[in-house]
């Protein structure tokens, strides 16, 4: 117990402070094969591309205790391209949808016509098309985009950001928000439970209450003693908390573990999950909508390749093999601490793009959700870390255990030759 707090002096805080596992951001891409054909109404054909692997550190600052019982702490990520891991570099090119004009677009869909027609205008005059041949780099870290200017002199706050447009760039050097978590001083079985994230108990983002709760912990580490039943985090990429299922029991590297899965209802819409009515408005099952808290553009999260979803997603494009050994995530747990020892998180973004009346640019363009790209985040737990962690936390408790029972052994003759003599 004494080794599981969030103490300074515990085993488990310095891996908790400066996480010495190696994690890996796998990113894959899905090209549009066939962009012209899309534009005349055709399905989309993708081919996929990658990865393109990068090392990723973490780190936590400012961190501050308080004196109810818990810690609150910034957790800093790092990225950095490892060629040697990856299929293909970030100077390649790839054809892509223009995320920004298909997004506007559809973003725009119930706005005046005049102002869909100067849009569409401004479109022409700056020779934009519906798909884009960009580097990964680009499409990973930003690029510069004069449309970006257009749609903030059009409809001013449409796309609160200005300058350069990436889909990760936000997430390399930054934070993922401020967590207050449970220290477990004086109750254990709150250890790492989340009490707020960037002060808040809950977030706006969804319909319901129970949505918009911030359950379970940071996603880094569990309570103690863990039943084969579900783990909880809250998750700020998907902008929700998260519950994984108990799978199975195993062991990674000689260590006992509890593997921890999605449910097929994680991404179920409300019709099939009632619970999830409140991510809503939904389309089919097994895509989530987070334009709420994606600035409004027409985004979906899912598994990769539309694993556990409705079978008209993998249908309305072509290109698509989904399969739970290469799209299903899983947390592999050590049961009586908590502490992962093999994982692999993986998640999907998606972009609806369809027709737009007043935007000619979209003409003919078939409504459908089209993968962007999908990515997992996978470490575990290897070298001195995984036997210091197995010599302190397995095999020690593990001797003291069976030395317990031998002494029980030994004491009961002395307890029986005592009661004779007496």
């Amino acid at each position: 117990l004494q080794n599981v707090r969030i103490n300074p002096s515990s085993i488990s805080f310095q891996m908790w402070k400066d996480i010495p596992v190696p994690f890996y951001l796998s990113v894959h891409f899905f090209e549009v094969l066939n962009p012209k054909e899309v534009l005349q109404g055709a399905k989309p054909v993708l081919g996929q591309r990658g990865p393109y692997v990068y090392r990723e550190y973490r780190n936590k600052t400012n961190i501050t205790f308080h004196d109810n019982d818990t810690v609150s702490y910034l957790e800093y990520r790092n990225l950095f391209f490892q060629p040697h891991l990856s299929n293909g570099t970030e100077d390649e090119y790839i054809v892509v949808p223009n995320i920004l004009m298909l997004g506007a677009a559809v973003m725009m869909e119930k706005l005046p016509n005049f102002l869909k027609g100067l849009l569409s205008t401004a479109l022409t005059l700056l020779k934009q098309e519906a798909f884009m041949n960009r580097t990964v780099g680009e499409i990973m870290w930003g690029y510069e985009d004069p449309l970006i200017n257009a749609i903030n002199m059009i409809v001013p706050g449409l796309i609160p950001f200005k300058g350069k447009f990436g889909l990760f760039m936000d997430f390399n050097n930054s934070n993922s928000g401020l967590f207050t978590v449970n220290t477990g001083m004086k109750n254990i079985s709150q250890v790492h439970m989340v009490d707020s994230w960037n002060g808040l108990k809950k977030v706006n983002y969804w319909r319901s209450s129970q949505c918009n709760m911030i359950n379970g912990t940071s996603g880094e580490m569990w309570p103690p003693f863990m039943s084969p039943t579900s783990l909880e985090f809250y998750s700020p990429d998907a902008c929700r908390s998260m519950t994984l299922v108990y799978e199975q029991s195993g062991k990674f590297q000689g260590v006992p573990t509890y593997r921890f899965v999605a449910p097929k209802t994680l991404f179920a819409n409300g019709t099939d999950y009632p619970p999830n009515q409140g991510f809503c408005p939904c389309m089919q099952s097994g895509i989530q909508n987070v334009s709420t808290c994606r600035l409004n553009a027409p985004m979906f999260i899912s598994h990769p390749h539309f694993y556990n979803a409705d079978p008209s997603l993998v249908d309305a494009v072509e290109g698509l093999h989904p399969s739970k050994e290469q799209h299903g995530l899983f947390l592999d747990v050590h049961p009586m601490t908590g502490i992962p020892m093999n994982c692999s998180i993986k998640l999907q973004l998606n972009l609806y793009i369809k027709h737009v009346d007043g935007i000619k640019q979209t003409e003919d363009i078939k409504p459908v959700v089209l993968p962007l790209l999908w990515f997992a985040e996978s470490g575990s737990i290897e070298g001195s870390v995984l036997k210091q962690f197995y010599t302190n936390l397995v095999l020690l408790p593990s001797v003291l255990d069976y030395l317990q029972y031998i002494f029980l052994g030994l004491s009961v003759p002395l307890i029986i030759s005592a009661a004779v003599l007496m």
